[in-house]
């Protein structure tokens, strides 16, 4: 059986394209994805601070052309995706504990894509508990006890547990995958290289 790990953080609009683009990669080539939400942030504070840097001192011709790329790929697998001109970056803290809620109710996926669908394409707050709440309505989870679940201290600790683990496994961002644990690939235009190591490693089990 070959194993794939999607590390993700909702805030990231590369991610939003990655988890867009391995779903029907993985029911193609029949592979269960592994769905590990992180905190990326802790991930640049710990070791990429580059990200902030460049942030702060951008280069223009590769800031202008970013948003020609996001637009190109968003066209490319029909979604929106487009600069939040009012909350960037997004503290996306709670939204990624919310995932581990929605996963053990069978909601993941469509939790984190209308976190993504919240963030990247209608410009919402996802750090809000109103924001929060109306996801959580549109995917059928109970607000109240959603809240009360992402406050505790196993949810927090898993978050941090996950995103130490892609760090320690020498990760620096997100989306981050794994296929059989080792093979490490960044960024959602690695799909074809995933595909091709899925194929790889179906070949030698």
């Amino acid at each position: 059986m070959v194993s794939v790990e999607f590390f993700f953080d909702c805030s990231s609009p590369w991610t939003y394209l990655g988890f867009i683009g391995i779903q029907p990669l993985a029911k193609e080539r029949e592979v269960q994805i592994e769905w590990k939400p992180i905190l990326v942030g802790g991930i640049f504070n710990s070791i990429n601070p580059s990200v902030y840097q460049s942030r702060e001192n951008p280069v223009i011709p590769k800031a202008q052309y970013m948003i020609k790329d996001l637009a190109d790929w968003s066209n490319h697998y029909g979604i929106q995706i487009k600069m939040p001109p009012t909350v960037f970056p997004v503290n996306s803290v709670r939204a990624m504990r919310g995932c581990f809620i929605a996963e053990k109710q069978g909601k993941l996926l469509p939790f984190a894509n209308a976190v993504f669908k919240s963030y990247w394409g209608d410009d919402q707050d996802i750090s809000q508990t109103e924001i929060l709440t109306e996801i959580c309505r549109q995917v059928g989870l109970e607000p109240d006890d959603f809240f009360q679940e992402i406050a505790k201290p196993e949810i927090k600790e898993r978050l941090k547990t996950n995103t130490q683990e892609l760090i320690d496994r020498g990760g620096f961002g997100s989306p981050t995958v794994f296929v059989n644990r080792n093979d490490m690939y960044f960024g959602n235009d690695r799909l074809c290289l995933i595909r091709e190591a899925i194929l790889r490693a179906q070949k030698q089990s």
